[in-house]
C-alpha cells in the first residue's frame, strides 16, 4: 500500500507583484496547513506580466477557482470587459479585421466565410460580416456579464477583463491577508543552497533567514532566486521576436468600449488598450527606430521606456524553485499575452503540488507542459510578424518551424495543426490569422458542401445573434447601473 505523501510546511513566494500575490493565494487555498510567505521585492519595472491591466478569459476561471469575484473587480478595482481584439493594418495599408474571444462555433458557418471572404477567385467586396456574439455585441456596444446559473443568449460569449493593477494588488493583498499569508519586506541578501539542486533558505536584509520546501520566484525578469541555479538557463527569442524597446504613453482619457485595438505602423505596433480610469497606450519598435520617431508614432513623450529582450527558461522547475511570469519568460506585451501565460502556469503548478519530497516525473511533466506553453506563446507572437505588412515593418525575421507550417495549412486548407497548451482556443487563432490579413484557403471536403448548409447555419447564427442584441444591454447602462450607489 502507498502511503500518504508527507505534505510542504512553508512555501515562500518571491515577489509582492500581482503575479506572486495571486501565486500565494492559490497557493494558500490548495495548502490550507501550509504556511505561505510573500517576499515583497521591489518592483521589477520591465515585468509585463506584474503590470498588465488585463488577461485572457481563462483567468476569469481562474479567479473563479480562486474566491476571486468578478464583481470585486468592477467594484474596487476599475474593471471593465472587452469582447474582441480589432487589427488595424497587419494585412497592408486600410486593411482591418477582428479577433473575438470564442470565435465561430458552426464549421458549416467558417467554412461559407471562407468561400466567399477568403482567397481565391470565389472573393467577394465589402466587409465580412461578424462571425462571432461577441463581434456583433461589441459593434452595438453591448453586453452585461452573463449569469452563472442561468441560460441567457449570452451564456456562451466569452470575454476578458480589465483592471487598474495598482487597484487589483491591492485586492488581492487583501484576500491573502484574510487568507493569513505572510509577508516580509525587504531584498534578498543570500540564497543557500540545499546540495540537491535547489535552494533550503533565502536571507532577507534587515529579517533573517527563511527556510521553506518550495520557492516560487515571481521576481520578474531577473529571477533573483531560480538564475542563481546553476542548472537555470536561458532561451534566446531575438531571432524569432523583432521588438527591442517597449514605450508607455501616458493614461489618455477615460473609455468603456468592449474591444481593444492593436494597429501596425510604419514604426512597429501600437496597442490601445480602453479602461475606466484612462485609454492606456503602448508602442513597441525593433531596432533602428529612433527616439523622435518613436515619440511621433506614440504621439506623446514615453512614461517610460522598456528594453525587451525576449526569451524563457529552458526549465521553469529546478530543484524546488519554480519561476513564475516574467521570471519564466519575457516577450512584448502582444495580444495581451503575458499575464494570460504566468496565470496559465501557476494553474498548472496547483494542478501538480507536489509533497515535501518533490518526485522527478513530477517536476518534468511539469517542465514538459510549461515548455509547450512558452513554445505556443512564442509562435502566436511570431504569426503576427509574419503577416503581410509586418514583414517590412520588422524585417529579416524568420518564422518558426511550428508557424511555417500553420501558415501553409491555413493558406492551402483552411486548417491549423493542433497544438498542447496553446493560449487561444483553435478557432480564436483561425480568426487571428483572418485579422492579421492572411487569406483563409478551403479544405477539399468543404468545397463542394451543400449552400443550403451554409445558409441555415448563417441564418440560425442571425437569429442567435438577435436575441443576444435585445437581450443585452448597453455597456455603459449597464456599468453605470452597476457603479451607482445602492440605497
Amino acid at each position: 500500500m502507498s502511503e500518504p505523501r508527507e505534505s510542504m510546511r512553508r512555501i515562500v513566494v518571491a515577489g509582492g507583484g500581482q503575479v506572486g500575490v495571486l501565486a500565494a493565494i492559490g497557493l494558500r487555498r490548495a495548502l490550507p496547513n501550509c504556511e505561505v510567505v510573500v517576499i515583497g521585492l521591489p518592483p521589477d519595472r520591465a515585468a509585463f506580466a506584474d503590470h498588465s491591466a488585463t488577461a485572457l478569459p481563462f483567468t476569469n476561471k481562474l479567479h473563479d477557482r480562486l474566491g476571486i469575484e468578478e464583481t470585486q473587480l468592477v467594484l474596487a478595482a476599475g474593471g471593465s470587459h472587452r469582447l474582441a481584439l480589432r487589427y488595424f493594418g497587419w494585412g497592408g495599408e486600410g486593411q482591418h479585421g477582428t479577433m473575438p474571444y470564442g470565435g465561430t462555433a458552426d464549421p458549416a458557418l467558417q467554412t461559407r466565410f471562407a468561400q466567399q471572404w477568403g482567397g481565391g477567385p470565389r472573393n467577394i467586396a465589402g466587409e465580412r460580416p461578424a462571425g462571432s456574439l461577441a463581434e456583433v455585441l461589441a459593434d452595438a456596444g453591448r453586453f452585461a456579464p452573463p449569469p452563472p446559473d442561468t441560460d441567457t443568449p449570452l451564456s456562451q460569449v466569452e470575454y476578458a477583463l480589465r483592471w487598474n493593477p495598482p487597484a487589483y494588488r491591492d485586492l488581492l493583498i487583501g484576500l491573502a491577508q484574510q487568507m493569513r499569508v505572510a509577508h516580509v519586506q525587504g531584498r534578498i541578501a543570500a540564497i543557500e543552497p540545499d546540495g540537491r539542486g535547489g535552494v533550503a533558505a533565502v536571507a532577507i536584509e534587515g529579517q533573517g533567514r527563511i527556510e521553506a520546501d518550495l520557492f516560487v520566484d515571481c521576481s520578474g525578469c531577473g529571477a533573483v532566486i531560480a538564475s542563481a541555479l546553476s542548472e537555470f538557463v536561458a532561451i534566446d527569442w531575438d531571432d524569432t521576436l523583432p521588438v527591442r524597446r517597449v514605450l508607455l504613453a501616458p493614461p489618455g482619457q477615460a473609455m468603456l468600449a468592449l474591444e481593444d485595438r492593436v494597429s501596425l505602423l510604419a514604426d512597429g505596433w501600437l496597442s490601445e488598450q480602453a479602461g475606466r480610469d484612462g485609454l492606456q497606450a503602448v508602442l513597441a519598435v525593433g531596432e533602428g527606430v529612433s527616439d523622435e520617431a518613436a515619440a511621433r508614432a506614440l504621439r506623446s513623450e514615453p512614461l517610460a521606456v522598456i528594453p525587451v529582450s525576449p526569451g524563457c527558461a529552458r526549465e521553469p522547475w529546478i530543484g524546488n524553485v519554480v519561476a513564475l511570469g516574467d521570471a519564466a519568460a519575457r516577450f512584448e506585451p502582444l495580444g495581451f499575452l503575458n499575464l494570460d501565460l504566468a496565470h496559465r502556469q501557476l494553474a498548472l503548478l496547483l494542478e501538480m503540488l507536489p509533497g515535501r519530497e518533490i518526485v522527478p516525473l513530477e517536476r518534468a511533466e511539469y517542465n514538459r507542459r510549461a515548455g509547450l506553453m512558452f513554445d505556443t506563446v512564442r509562435d502566436t507572437l511570431a504569426l503576427h510578424y509574419a503577416s503581410p505588412r509586418a514583414r517590412d515593418v520588422f524585417p529579416g525575421i524568420e518564422p518558426p518551424d511550428a508557424v511555417r507550417v500553420a501558415l501553409d495549412q491555413y493558406v492551402r486548407r483552411g486548417r491549423l495543426p493542433f497544438r498542447e497548451e496553446a493560449p487561444l482556443l483553435k478557432q480564436e487563432q483561425m480568426e487571428l490569422l483572418a485579422a492579421l490579413g492572411f487569406a483563409q484557403g478551403q479544405a477539399p471536403q468543404h468545397r463542394t458542401m451543400d449552400p443550403r448548409e451554409m445558409e441555415a447555419a448563417q441564418a440560425e447564427f442571425g437569429a442567435k445573434a438577435k436575441a443576444a442584441l435585445e437581450f443585452a444591454p448597453p455597456y455603459d447602462r449597464w456599468m453605470a447601473s452597476v457603479l451607482q450607489p445602492k440605497a
